[in-house]
């Protein structure tokens, strides 16, 4: 079998897959808005929760960390998971600003598709909000980033970029400072609420393109 021949079954292999992948995550979005009765009213926040999913899982599969002592393998996991929690804070995970009259519990929030079912963990101190998306999106940019950091030594400056991926948290920060300026009824403040998960989900996108294909000199997960 030549080359060419190769690569087409493997990309058909590949195409196979995240086909099965797609059907796969929109078989149980579909039985999980029937189930938990939940009204879809914005289908595109539904679209990129189950995109998160699909590209964080298909990560996880395609890369492949190179060999390595185990030295470097302990600094990366060290770099992942520091990066990962960074990310769970930044992100919406953990939360730690809630009500005082918050105590221990566990629940399930039943978000849109993709988001949800999260399950929620409070304390009196903390919650720990689940959801799917975020946490299959965040380990899959920690695991990039782990493959990053053994491929080059500080090569991992593209995974800065994936903090920006919980810029749906930020933009509420920018809101308020653009209240204060311009009122709340401004539509510019409206518009970054709206747009917050569009550009989020744009934004983890291009940082897993980066740290899959790494274009900047140095290797590739596979």
């Amino acid at each position: 079998m030549s080359v060419t021949d190769t690569l087409r079954v493997a990309f058909d292999r590949d195409v196979l897959y995240a086909a099965l992948l797609a059907n796969t995550l929109g078989m149980l979005a579909l039985v999980y808005v029937l189930v938990a009765e939940i009204t879809v009213t914005q289908p595109r926040y539904a679209f990129y929760g189950l995109l998160w999913i699909a590209v964080g899982v298909i990560a996880i599969w395609k890369t492949r960390p190179a060999p390595t002592d185990e030295k470097t393998r302990q600094r990366a996991r060290l770099i992942a998971v520091g990066y990962v929690v960074a990310l769970a804070f930044a992100g919406g995970i953990v939360v730690s600003s809630l009500p005082s009259t918050a105590g221990w519990g566990v629940r399930l929030a039943t978000l849109a598709p993709g988001w949800g079912p999260a399950p929620v963990f409070t304390t009196p101190f903390f919650a720990l909000v689940f959801m799917p998306a975020r946490v299959v999106g965040y380990l899959a940019l920690g695991y990039l980033v782990y493959a990053t950091v053994i491929d080059a030594s500080g090569s991992a400056v593209s995974g800065i970029l994936g903090l920006l991926s919980c810029v749906s948290c930020s933009w509420p920060i920018l809101a308020s400072l653009l209240t204060g300026v311009f009122g709340s009824s401004s539509a510019l403040v409206a518009a970054t609420f709206d747009l917050s998960y569009d550009i989020s989900t744009l934004v983890f996108v291009v940082t897993v393109v980066l740290l899959y294909w790494r274009p900047f000199g140095f290797g590739r997960g596979e």
